[in-house]
């Protein structure tokens, strides 16, 4: 027996449907039926606003002492500084050879750096004055040439808040490079080289020129940079950065660019703020093309792009 097709039209807002994502090769659920259930969720108590503008018993304070007996400098702007408990090392043995093809282990080397973005632990990057985002973003690029010399990938990613795994309100994020590829990365590289091949044009350029023409899931926008909340968004306040040209690293970009990039963090990150008047906590990062000197492939298909993933996740995008 034939089914009787449905009256009923397809809504988006409405219907559970699948959603394509071009970056990772998959599909999302989306149920949007389900926001309409009653909700008796946890609530969270806004986390305390008294952190101490300096506190020597900070570890990222100018003049404080860290975990290893280093004393950190009177610092005035941004400081970097080798991660006292690195995730990667850059002399790390290599692995034995595989005894069986189900227990198989590889090379892993890299460094680990923290980012101090100002001196005051009382700050965040959104109440921090466009000059002083310009800094950071000058001393993100300088550190993404720097490591990028010697290794395939740098991931340069910030996690604001207790509730998002930080340890430390100082306002600062992380830098690791290393001499692979992460699989989230490699998978990106993929799909944009494929989509390269077929269409002729960067996946998320051609994303961005369509999403900036239907004005559907725009959050904030200038002359050379985009925030969308991705279509295949999974992650609540979920959203995405792009450059509206073709820039494949933080180091590609004009001085101009920069300058517009601090003013579009600010008035992301205030939004995020405003949302639900606390200092909104988040994880972000920067994907780019990997190093160019590292791979033995061209990458110029690769589009940078940021990411923040909102908390109860947010993700930054660029």
């Amino acid at each position: 027996m034939e089914r009787a097709a449905s009256a009923v039209t397809f809504q988006p807002s409405e219907h559970q449907h699948l959603r394509y994502n071009p970056l990772h090769d998959d599909w999302v659920l989306v149920s949007a039926h389900r926001m309409r259930r009653p909700w008796q969720g946890q609530m969270e108590n806004p986390p305390r606003e008294d952190v101490p503008r300096c506190d020597l018993a900070n570890p990222l304070c100018p003049g404080a002492k860290r975990a290893g007996g280093e004393v950190n400098p009177q610092y005035e702007s941004t400081f970097v500084f080798d991660n006292d408990f690195p995730a990667l090392q850059p002399d790390a043995p290599e692995p034995g050879a595989d005894d069986h093809p189900l227990f198989r282990a590889a090379s892993a080397r890299g460094v680990c750096k923290v980012m101090c973005f100002h001196p005051w632990s009382d700050l965040t990057l959104p109440l921090m004055s466009l000059t002083e985002i310009r800094a950071v973003i000058d001393k993100w690029t300088e550190i993404a040439v720097e490591l990028g010399a010697s290794y395939t990938w740098v991931q340069i990613f910030e996690n604001k808040g207790a509730m998002m795994g930080c340890s430390n309100p100082h306002p600062h994020c992380q830098i690791w490079a290393s001499n692979f590829l992460p699989n989230e990365a490699s998978l990106e590289e993929r799909t944009q080289q494929k989509h390269h091949r077929e269409r002729g044009i960067p996946l998320l350029l051609e994303y961005a020129q369509v999403e900036a023409e239907r004005k559907e899931r725009v959050v904030v926008e200038n002359p050379d940079w985009l925030v969308v909340v991705p279509y295949w968004a999974v992650w609540p306040f979920q959203t995405l950065l792009l450059p509206r040209r073709h820039i494949c690293r933080l180091q590609d970009l004009r001085d101009s660019e920069r300058d517009s990039l601090a003013s579009i963090m600010k008035r992301l990150l205030t939004k995020y703020d405003n949302l639900f008047e606390v200092s909104f906590p988040y994880s972000m990062g920067w994907h780019g093309a990997p190093a160019p000197d590292c791979l033995p492939w061209d990458s110029l298909c690769s589009l940078l792009h940021g990411f923040h993933r909102g908390s109860y996740r947010t993700i930054l995008g660029c």
